[in-house]
């Protein structure tokens, strides 16, 4: 799902109108299959017709991430990812932004088949999952037997997930409690609680309520630019759109983000080439391994790190 407000220059428009101008990659014909499913929304109301509407209003399309990103599917599945490190039973992948982990209705081409098909492993198993629109490092096993060790360290908490992000915004380097991690980097705890609903929606509580669960994110400040600021995060709990959204609700969300940000805002952002910015500007970039029992199959990963750098689509 994606949300925007129209502005002053789609007053008056018919709403398929306003979502291609506002998702330029939605075709008009999944626009109108939304139409029939009564999957678009005005100011929270379903609506089944093309109705024109007004400055101010908020959209909601219901439609999978995959559509909004549809002219991407045609790029060289070669370009897919880049191997960071390997071993016996795994493999660190680097992969890019907008493309799937695993198939799906919508998506043909996917993270893990194309691992498959240029490894000439059939084997390989996903070990944890990443936003298709998130890009950068995870961890795939070469069998199952290598899969059911690897998810042994993440059970045992021996697995660290760093992502870095732009947020729009001047971030405070204090929101929450400072903590020392497992690197002694001094980090920012922020603590809250996530609802996930039915129809899949995310939404963050300061005050626990009924089915919430209980999130927790450290984070620290790398650097402050012109209408954003670049942080790093370290993902305690792991949960849907964690980071997406806790930081959303702080104030501060992630540049590029459409659905728990605004793109009237994001419009106001360039791209290196002059563009617009195509995707959240969000990127798994660290993996650090605790100390590995010497029976677990992954036991050479012990104390080691892999990092890589993201890759921003505006300017630093």
């Amino acid at each position: 799902m994606r949300r925007f407000n129209v502005d002053g220059s789609m007053n008056g428009e018919h709403v398929v109108k306003a979502c291609t101008t506002a998702f330029p990659a939605l075709s008009k014909a999944d626009l109108y299959k939304a139409l029939k499913h009564k999957d678009i929304r005005v100011d929270g109301k379903r609506i089944s017709s093309d109705i024109k509407v007004t400055g101010g209003q908020e959209i909601q399309v219901w439609l999978p991430d995959e559509l909004f990103e549809k002219e991407l599917q045609s790029r060289p599945v070669e370009n897919a990812f880049s191997i960071v490190a390997q071993t016996d039973g795994m493999l660190i992948v680097n992969k890019r932004q907008g493309l799937a982990v695993h198939s799906g209705k919508t998506t043909e081409d996917n993270l893990i088949d194309i691992v498959r098909k240029q490894t000439g492993n059939n084997k390989a198993e996903l070990v944890h999952r990443i936003d298709m629109n998130t890009g950068g490092v995870l961890m795939i096993a070469k069998d199952k037997d290598y899969l059911e060790d690897a998810v042994k360290l993440f059970k045992g908490d021996l697995v660290t997930k760093r992502y870095r992000c732009l947020v729009v915004g001047r971030i405070p380097k204090d929101l929450g409690t400072p903590v020392v991690c497992s690197d002694e980097a001094l980090m920012c705890e922020v603590s809250a609680y996530l609802e996930k609903t039915r129809s899949g929606e995310v939404y963050i509580h300061d005050v626990k309520q009924e089915g919430d669960l209980p999130i927790t994110t450290r984070y620290r400040v790398l650097g402050y630019h012109e209408g954003f600021s670049e942080i790093e995060c370290e993902l305690v709990t792991g949960r849907t759109h964690q980071i997406r959204a806790q930081f959303a609700h702080l104030g501060y969300p992630i540049l590029g983000d459409g659905n728990y940000g605004r793109n009237q805002v994001n419009l106001n952002f360039l791209s290196k080439d002059g563009g617009r910015i195509r995707h959240q500007q969000l990127w798994s970039t660290t993996l650090m391994f605790g100390k590995i029992p010497v029976e677990n199959k992954h036991h050479e990963l012990s104390g080691r790190r892999f990092s890589i750098e993201p890759r921003y689509e505006v300017e630093l």
